[in-house]
């Protein structure tokens, strides 16, 4: 069976999204919920539900993650464990896919699902259950989403007295696409009480190759 091709935004219009939300982290003292930490991109949602896109040169990347409540796909140790079905989710896949998953497991994560990135397009293995993507809710997937999280993430900054960030300023802070400043995180984050130099130097390590 041939792999699923899935329809997601390319590493790059990811990266000025994730970015920006890491900026908000990382200035609220939050830095481990969405990070770059080299090569790998990592956002969490504080309930142990997770995501990650390793970047491996050549235009390719793998993406994955688990959510404890909605993966139906019991992968590698997982299906033994408890005793499932197991989904292999690299059937089908080429092999610079696997030794990201190997890490991750050797980490002892579980995995629920895997997608990869060959330069052009996103494809994952072909299974018709509930992998937990969706559910971990990435908010780099789209304009929107990753709005609202910035709103909801510096509702109580204190140097924004109570207001909520702007959509101009929010969009500054994507349109930088990891190119971040002081002045743009603290015109989102408002000036005083957080940490706008750690926000810019979150960002910017999303800039490293």
């Amino acid at each position: 069976m041939g792999l699923v091709t899935l329809d997601l935004p390319t590493p790059a219009q990811l990266r000025g999204r994730w970015a920006a939300l890491a900026a908000v982290c990382a200035a609220r003292q939050w830095g481990p919920l969405c990070c770059a930490n080299g090569p790998v991109w990592h956002f969490d949602d504080r309930g142990g539900n997770w995501v990650e896109l390793h970047r491996l040169g050549a235009g390719r990347a793998v993406m994955l993650g688990h959510d404890h409540e909605y993966s139906e796909t019991y992968y590698g140790p997982a299906a033994e464990e408890f005793g499932e079905e197991e989904t292999d989710l690299l059937a089908g896949a080429p092999d610079w896919w696997r030794p990201v998953v190997t890490e991750t497991l050797a980490a002892e994560e579980y995995v629920g699902f895997v997608y990869g990135f060959d330069g052009e397009r996103w494809q994952r293995a072909a299974y018709d259950v509930d992998d937990g993507f969706v559910s971990v809710g990435l908010p780099a997937l789209s304009r929107d989403r990753t709005h609202n999280s910035v709103v909801a993430f510096t509702r109580d900054a204190p140097g924004l007295g109570g207001a909520t960030a702007s959509a101009d300023a929010v969009d500054a802070l994507v349109a930088a696409d990891g190119e971040v400043t002081e002045a743009q995180v603290t015109a989102v984050i408002g000036a005083g009480g957080w940490d706008a130099a750690a926000g810019a130097a979150a960002a910017r390590a999303f800039l490293t190759v």
